[in-house]
């Protein structure tokens, strides 16, 4: 079986978002890498891995590719997360999946500081971390969220990783790995990210009229 590259499906949400905005009926791979970044080229490589959608000459059906992708990215299924950390990240996190980003929910909240469990942010009370295991199993969740201090980012991902979570989008600023090579981990560094940036603010900018 042909393995598929990590890039490759994390371009998926963006052709995704896209095509859920279009208003068109059919689009070409053309208009469809010009919207989201890509190559034509790129996109028609990236669908090829699932199937075939397209018709040479003719394009993409907008609706029906649009669900292909949906049910590929297994977003069909009703994909459930809990977040770890209710500091200034994990609750901004929480509200902002409640304005309508229902695509992935979060069900559960938990954090270890007496101060604020049994608060309420957005739709979620915020649960003792002591919890975190029943919650997994009792939501059926399948994505953790870290957004906890780096001290406590191996631990905690340890615990999503036995609970039974299939994924975990660790925010800490710490490497964190799993004992079952099956379970995903996608690190997102934020500070990396702008470090990485400051070399293009760095180039000189060319003359602007």
């Amino acid at each position: 079986m042909q393995r598929i590259p990590d890039a490759a499906i994390r371009r998926l949400p963006a052709y995704l978002r896209w095509l859920t905005e279009c208003e068109e009926e059919r689009v070409t791979s053309v208009m469809l890498g010009q919207a989201t970044g890509y190559s034509s080229e790129q996109v028609r490589k990236d669908l090829a891995y699932f199937g075939a959608f397209g018709t040479r000459g003719v394009g993409y059906d907008v609706s029906a590719l649009r669900d292909e992708i949906y049910r590929i990215l297994k977003l069909d299924q009703g994909v459930r997360a809990i977040v770890v950390g209710a500091g200034h990240l994990g609750t901004a996190l929480v509200r902002y999946v409640d304005q309508g980003h229902q695509d992935v929910k979060i069900m559960a909240l938990v954090d270890n500081n007496p101060a604020i469990i049994g608060t309420q942010v957005g739709s979620l009370r915020v649960e003792p971390v002591e919890r975190l295991e029943e919650l997994v199993h009792e939501l059926d969740i399948g994505i953790g969220v870290l957004t906890v201090p780096k001290e406590a980012a191996v631990l905690v991902a340890d615990r999503l990783d036995e609970a039974g979570v299939r994924a975990i989008l660790n925010f800490a600023p710490v490497a964190v790995c799993t004992r079952h090579p099956e379970v995903f981990v996608q690190p997102i560094d934020l500070t990396l990210e702008m470090q990485a940036l400051s070399y293009f603010v760095g180039q000189k900018a060319p003359n602007r009229l």
